[in-house]
């Protein structure tokens, strides 16, 4: 069953898109989030879910269902969707998580994913091998051949219009992810899981973990919708979908709340430690951290999974928002303040811009120099691409002055563009705005971008006059371009 997965809307790599999941006859908008649902704790119902949050699909695990004699026979004579009172579509996981953590689980393929089809399951996963971060490359590539041959056996099964995930494996070595990716792309399944996330995720390994995303969509192409298992922190929602992650599960709002913990956009937080509650949720605006604490144990816990929920979907939504207006790295830029892990993951995004222009679209909001990060971003590489294909005059004058009479061409040095033509210099992304002190990046760049045209024009004479640069910047000039002091005229 191939899935529909339409996009609407694109910013880097994020995007707004719509699965179609025809089980059950609905649409999910992309990014999603699935709340996972243990079917043996009931912090919150899969109805209040629906009915409290809006939520769109949920995940819960087919294995534990399976290996419970009592759950295993209601889900038969049920169905999925009314053991658990969840109206809209359910993913299910298929033990893959239990063998990682407890080395062996006692079902195959073909039986849970037949199980998942009989309980009415609407996207179901085959038991892939989840290799843990930083084996040994034999290990990881032996557990990757026993993870195709089970996405064989999966493209094989008569699963009706349930359907099937292709997950992505390959430890943490990047080639090995780019390979899994584009043999998932050739499977015909349905949706692609990032898998063995949790532990990098566990550990902030946010660098890590950007690099094996890409290398994944990079073999995957434009095939249909990414989950990446296992990241269900708000912090990192936006940073994820700048990857171009569409589906993320959360288990952290139930768990966390069993541990009196509180989420927020920048990290977690402990209620014993709060005295104010940094949320306009309605949890929080009906309680104090004192109120809450003087909550029975049962209460509180439910009262910190709503809000640790309200917190998430909020920010779900400001990355949508962000992905439709043209924001998605500013948010991003923000968010990486909140932790060091957050902002190595941000810049190890951005050392990804050949993968990031490719994707970004080529008009939308201007760019706002928010951090030194923004000078890496994917419009500057855009520009210097272009400032290769120019052809200027044979005297040429790069200012940020006036222009000066003598000179054939006379064009704008703007950083971190660099060279601007006067013509373009109010286009996107030209017109960006940019903070009245000019970091070192950004001035470094725009050198970049001169190289870049003096090497297409090694004829032409090329001048640079700066505003009082450090000479350490102006040193990666070619030798043949001259440089002239502003600062020195005044």
């Amino acid at each position: 069953m191939d899935a529909c997965f339409e996009v609407h809307a694109s910013d880097a790599a994020g995007r707004i898109g719509e699965l179609t999941v025809p089980r059950n006859e609905t649409t999910v908008e992309t990014p999603a989030l699935l709340p996972v649902v243990n079917p043996n704790f009931d912090t919150l119902a899969p109805a209040t879910l629906a009915s409290a949050f809006d939520a769109q699909i949920i995940i819960t695990n087919a294995y534990i269902i399976h290996e419970d004699d009592t759950l295993r026979q209601q889900a038969r004579e049920e169905g999925l969707h009314d053991l658990l009172g969840f109206p809209g579509p359910i993913m299910t996981d298929s033990g893959a998580f239990q063998l990682a953590e407890y080395g062996d689980i006692d079902v195959d393929t073909e039986e849970i994913l037949a199980f998942q089809d009989a309980i009415g399951a609407d996207i179901g996963t085959p038991v892939d091998i989840p290799t843990p971060p930083d084996v040994e490359r034999e290990q990881a590539e032996a557990d990757l051949a026993t993870t195709r041959e089970r996405l064989a056996t999966a493209s094989r099964l008569d699963t009706g219009d349930m359907l099937v995930t292709a997950p992505i494996q390959g430890s943490t070595v990047p080639a090995l992810r780019e390979r899994a990716g584009a043999h998932a792309a050739d499977t015909g399944l349905d949706v692609f899981p990032i898998g063995a996330m949790v532990p990098l995720l566990r550990d902030y390994r946010f660098a890590d973990i950007v690099d094996l995303v890409v290398a994944a969509k990079r073999g995957l192409g434009p095939a249909g919708p990414v989950h990446l298992f296992g990241a269900g922190h708000p912090m990192m929602f936006a940073l994820a979908a700048a990857m171009g992650c569409d589906l993320f599960d959360s288990a952290a709002y139930a768990l966390y709340a069993r541990e009196d913990r509180y989420l927020t956009v920048e990290g977690t937080r402990q209620l014993e430690d709060l005295e104010y509650l940094p949320c306009a949720c309605p949890v929080c605006t009906r309680h104090t951290p004192t109120t809450l604490r003087e909550l029975d144990a049962d209460a509180r816990e439910e009262a910190l999974a709503r809000h640790n929920l309200h917190v998430s979907y909020a920010e779900l939504r400001r990355v949508k928002q962000a992905i439709r207006t043209g924001r998605l790295l500013e948010l991003v830029e923000s968010r990486a303040r909140a932790h060091p892990a957050m902002l190595s993951g941000y810049r190890t995004l951005l050392s990804h811009v050949e993968f990031l222009e490719a994707h970004d679209p080529v008009s939308k909001a201007p760019l706002f120099y928010t951090s030194t990060e923004s000078a890496d971003r994917p419009e500057v590489y855009r520009h210097h691409q272009r400032l290769k294909r120019l052809n200027v005059g044979d005297t040429v004058l790069l200012t940020q002055g006036d222009p000066h009479e003598g000179y054939e061409t006379c064009w704008s040095l703007r950083p971190p563009f660099g060279p601007v033509p006067p013509e373009l210099a109010e286009t996107y992304p030209l017109n960006a705005e940019l903070p009245d002190r000019i970091d070192r990046r950004a001035r470094e760049q725009a050198i970049e971008g001169v190289c870049h045209l003096a090497d297409a024009n090694p004829e032409a004479a090329i001048t640079v006059a700066h505003d009082g640069w450090a000479a350490s910047v102006l040193d990666r000039l070619p030798a043949d371009v001259d440089t002239h002091d502003l600062q020195a005229d005044r």
